[in-house]
């Protein structure tokens, strides 16, 4: 089996930010996986299937691997860690002078959370949580978003 698919040609890597639940074969999906002539409703159906546990609407990161038999396989990430700051201290951008003026604040459990569900992705499965928070607190100083121990 695994040897059967390091045979495979890839024709292309694509990276898309569609949201929860909400892959249609328009625009930008269409388009990206119609140039590559890949099955759109079999993707579409696959990708809202995997993403019904987000709420709807929630940007999702997927890479799909295209190969040259017009078949494909495609990875789901959780939501960015950017997306779920901006959620936690409840505003729609950052600061535009990070370090100089702080739009909000979040508390280490917000921090937390939100490290627990990054820890199931792919490229962080292997990284301890330390680290990981550690990432999204230098996230949050550089959106302006301010990191306290306990909301006063």
């Amino acid at each position: 089996m695994s040897r059967d698919i390091a045979q495979r040609a890839v024709a292309a890597t694509i990276r898309l930010r569609v949201p929860a639940g909400g892959a249609r074969p328009a625009p930008p999906v269409g388009p990206a996986l119609g140039q590559y002539r890949l099955n759109l409703m079999a993707f579409c159906k696959d990708f809202n299937a995997r993403t019904q546990k987000y709420k709807p609407d929630t940007p999702i990161a997927v890479t799909i691997t295209a190969y040259k038999d017009n078949t494909f396989e495609f990875t789901v990430k959780s939501p960015s860690v950017t997306w779920f700051l901006k959620k936690a201290a409840g505003i729609e951008l950052g600061s535009g002078r990070p370090g100089h003026l702080v739009t909000s604040t979040v508390t280490l459990k917000h921090i937390y959370e939100i490290a627990k569900v990054k820890q199931s992705d792919p490229y962080c499965q292997f990284l301890p949580l330390e680290s990981i928070c550690k990432s999204i607190i230098g996230t949050a100083n550089s959106m302006g978003i301010k990191v306290v121990k306990d909301l006063e």
